[in-house]
Formats: structure tokens, C-alpha cells, sequence
């Protein structure tokens, strides 16, 4: 089963073992869905603009999901998303916060900045198959074609 077809998750995400774990995660969940890994805020940047090695778009679509972490070097989580609110052609693109902090101001600047989901990294890699699991579920159902539906 996959998210929608074969389109692109991106995650932003410096921490290797975090991007591992999610890569193993996606593998276990069997998702068809690519995901595409930006290591700062500044490739996340670079990567929806369509900018330098990310120009090819065969290469590198425009992702159906944002899995972006806040705490990242060069550029943060929060800078992102002020980025993605200057542009509106990217509105529709769906951004989940991933982040280890459950602090509270956190959340709220996090939606107020736009972002649709915010969720806490798990511990372990079993916490984070369920997470993506329901990750996955929910975005299936928040995904269907319209006609689906209205259909009667």
C-alpha cells in the first residue's frame, strides 16, 4: 500500500540516525512512496524551489508530504516554514513538524507558522513504524479524490 501513487515524501532532517531510522520505517511500512532527504533548511529551501542539483524535477518532484525537523543547522524549522508563507504556490504541500521537543511554545509557533501536523519523534524504531504507519493512514484518508467523495 502506498501514500498517493508514487510520489515524494521529503524529509528534512540532519541527524543520521534519525534519517535512518525513518528510512527503515518507510521500507517496513512498505511504502512506495520516494523519500527524498535534505540534511538543512537551506536544501529544504533549495529542493522546493526546484534550485541547483534539485533543478531536475523527473528527479526531484515537488513531495506530497514535508517531514521537517525544527532544530537543524544553517537554517531551522521555523525558517522554513516563514519561507513556505511568502510562497503560495507551495501552500498546498502538506508540512509535518518532526521534531524531539514537546515544548509547548514550540507547537504553537510551529502552527501558527502554517505547519499542518505536528508530531513527536519516538524513541525507538518500533515507535516510529507506528508512526508512520498512521502517518501513512492518515493521509490516505485525508487524500482521497474528490468524486470519491461526492459520489451517490
Amino acid at each position: 500500500m502506498e501514500m498517493i501513487g508514487d510520489a515524494t515524501v521529503l524529509l528534512a532532517e540532519d541527524d543520521p540516525d534519525d534519517i535512518l531510522l525513518t528510512q527503515i520505517a518507510f521500507e517496513k511500512a512498505r511504502l512506495a512512496n520516494a523519500l527524498q532527504v535534505v540534511r538543512d533548511g537551506e536544501e529544504a529551501i533549495a529542493y522546493l524551489k526546484g534550485e541547483g542539483k534539485y533543478a531536475n524535477r523527473a528527479q526531484y518532484p515537488l513531495p506530497i508530504l514535508v517531514l521537517l525537523d525544527l532544530k537543524m543547522p544553517r537554517m531551522n524549522g521555523f525558517q522554513v516554514l516563514e519561507w513556505l508563507n511568502d510562497h503560495s504556490e507551495l501552500e498546498r504541500v502538506p508540512i509535518a513538524i518532526m521534531t524531539s521537543s514537546d515544548h509547548d511554545p514550540h507547537i504553537t509557533r510551529a502552527y501558527q507558522l502554517g505547519a499542518d501536523s505536528y508530531l513527536r519523534k519516538p524513541p525507538d524504531a518500533a515507535a516510529l513504524l507506528a508512526l508512520v504507519q498512521r502517518l501513512q493512514a492518515y493521509w490516505l484518508i485525508l487524500n482521497q479524490p474528490l468524486n470519491a467523495s461526492v459520489a451517490a
